[in-house]
């Protein structure tokens, strides 16, 4: 079995995921958007559901597939320290372009007297 990073790298089964993220969608609705063929489209949402990131209902002759929480929930757990990590850049980034504002600001008015 795959890792969730493993299985979430393949760009194919991002783009799957992305369109499930708004609402389930059958096989044909996902090969559609995507412009892939069936068969590809099956064995990727074969491999998300193998790796509990998908499931499945049966609505008359149509499978439909959506997100299972449960492996975002773990990747997200493991970003949590590089999310912290990145919000204090982001946060001293956002001081950085405040003072830089202020200081444009302050040229300009010095600029009109």
């Amino acid at each position: 079995m795959e890792s969730a990073f493993e299985v979430i790298a393949e760009p194919n089964r991002r783009a799957i995921l992305s369109l499930l993220v708004y609402s389930e969608r059958s096989v044909g609705e996902i090969e559609r958007k995507l412009g892939m063929p069936q068969p590809a489209v099956s064995k990727h949402l074969r491999v998300l559901r193998e790796a509990g990131f998908v499931e499945s209902t049966v609505d008359g002759q149509r499978r439909l597939y959506r997100l299972k929480p449960e492996p975002f929930r773990q990747v997200d757990a493991w970003l949590a320290p590089f999310r912290r990590f990145w919000s204090a850049h982001v946060d001293a980034l956002e001081r950085h372009l405040d003072r830089m504002d202020q200081t444009t600001a302050e040229k300009a008015m010095r600029r009109k007297r």
